[in-house]
C-alpha cells in the first residue's frame, strides 16, 4: 500500500524537523522550502516561495503539486523579531492564503500550525516589529484559515523546547535566551515573579500530537498543544538552569532576581535611562519584551488529554525536559565542559 503524500512547509525549522521525524515513516513527505535545503533523504524537496501566488512553482507546477498532495501541514512562518509588520504579514498571512489555495485545488485537509501566543490579550496598538507584530500576524492568519470554508485543523503549540529525552534542538530559540541568561548571569533581573507560569512543551511531544491528528484523519477543530495546568513556573525554570550550571561546574556568581513586571517598570527601567549605555538598554528591553511574550496571566487550555497524551506533559516530565534543554545548551555552546561527578 502506497504512503499518503503530505505537503509540508517549514521543514527546516525546529518543529519542521520534528515533524519529519514523526511522519516520515508512514508518509511521502514533500517539503516546500525557500532558501535552506532540508537535506534529508526521507524528504522530497521543492524550492519555492509562500508569498508567490503559485508558491514559486509556476501555474503548471502548482497544479501538478496539488494533484500529488493528500494532506497539507503548513508550519512555515516568519518569526524574526526584527522583521517588519509588512514582512510578517506577507509570509504568515498571504503565505497561508496561498497554501489554502493549493489545499482547495487538491481538495485535501489543511493542518495549520499557529501559536499559543494568540491567547495573550491583544493590544489596540499595532506594533511594527517584534513579538507583538508576529502574534498579530498569526491571529490574522488564523482568521484566514477559519474563514476559508475548507476542512481545516488549527494547532497552537506553546513555547517549544528541545527533545524531551535529550534536550536536542536544531536551532536555539527564545527560551534558550532565558536559559543562557541564567547560566551565564548576564541579566540581573527577570521580569516576572517566581510563580509566573512559563508554558513550554518539548518539540517531539508537539510533533506526536500533530501526527495523531493526521493519522486519525481529523479534518476540523482547534487544539491547544500546551502544558496548561502542568506548566513550570519561572522559579522552576531558573532552578533547573542553575542546577544544570552546577552539574557542569559553572554556577553563576550572581543568579538573576525575579521581579514582577510592574515593579520592574516602576523601579528598574527608569534607572536604566541614565545608568546604562543605549545599546545595552535596548538589548535589555528586547529581552523583557521576549519574556513578556512567554508569560501567560493564568494557565492555558490544553488538548493533550483529549489526544490521549496527558502523561507526556505531566509536570515531572516537563521539569525533566527543561533540565535536558539546559544541559544541551551548555554542551552545545561549551563542548569542553563535562558534567561534574
Amino acid at each position: 500500500m502506497s504512503k499518503p503524500t503530505m505537503l509540508l512547509t517549514g521543514a527546516t525549522g525546529v518543529l519542521g524537523r520534528a515533524f519529519i521525524e514523526e511522519l516520515a515513516a508512514d508518509h511521502h513527505l514533500i517539503a516546500l522550502r525557500h532558501r535552506t535545503a532540508v537535506d534529508d533523504p526521507r524528504v522530497e524537496e521543492l524550492a519555492g516561495s509562500l508569498t508567490d501566488e503559485h508558491l514559486g512553482l509556476g501555474a503548471q507546477g502548482f497544479r501538478d503539486l496539488a494533484r500529488r498532495t493528500d494532506v497539507v501541514l503548513h508550519s512555515a512562518a516568519r518569526t524574526g523579531w526584527a522583521s517588519t509588520r509588512e514582512q510578517l504579514f506577507a509570509a504568515n498571512v498571504t503565505g497561508t492564503e496561498h497554501m489554502l489555495a493549493l489545499a482547495r485545488q487538491a481538495d485535501v485537509p489543511f493542518h495549520f500550525v499557529s501559536t499559543a501566543f494568540v491567547a495573550r490579550p491583544q493590544s489596540e496598538e499595532k506594533r511594527e516589529i517584534g513579538p507583538a507584530a508576529y502574534v498579530d500576524s498569526k491571529v490574522a492568519a488564523e482568521q484566514v484559515v477559519r474563514d476559508s470554508g475548507q476542512p481545516v485543523v488549527i494547532v497552537r503549540p506553546s513555547v517549544v523546547s528541545g527533545h524531551s529525552k535529550t534536550g536536542e534542538i536544531s536551532s536555539f530559540q527564545g527560551l534558550h535566551k532565558v536559559i543562557s541568561s541564567v547560566i551565564l548571569g548576564t541579566v540581573p533581573v527577570l521580569p516576572a515573579g517566581p510563580e509566573s507560569p512559563i508554558d513550554t512543551v518539548p518539540q517531539d511531544v508537539v510533533a506526536e500530537a500533530v501526527g495523531r491528528l493526521v493519522r486519525r484523519g481529523t479534518t476540523s477543530g482547534e487544539f491547544w498543544l500546551t502544558a496548561g495546568r502542568q506548566s513550570l513556573t519561572l522559579g522552576e525554570c531558573v532552578e533547573q538552569a542553575l542546577l544544570a550550571a552546577e552539574r557542569y561546574g559553572m554556577p553563576p556568581e550572581h543568579p538573576p532576581r525575579l521581579m514582577p513586571t510592574e515593579a520592574l517598570d516602576r523601579l528598574i527601567l527608569p534607572l536604566m535611562e541614565d545608568s546604562m549605555p543605549r545599546v545595552l538598554r535596548q538589548q535589555f528591553r528586547g529581552f523583557v519584551e521576549l519574556m513578556m511574550l512567554f508569560q501567560v496571566a493564568s494557565t492555558m487550555e490544553s488538548s493533550f488529554a483529549e489526544l490521549g497524551m496527558a502523561d507526556a506533559v505531566s509536570h515531572d516530565r516537563l521539569v525533566e525536559a527543561f533540565a535536558r534543554a539546559s544541559d544541551f545548551w551548555i554542551t552545545s555552546k561549551m563542548p569542553e565542559r563535562e558534567a561534574v561527578a
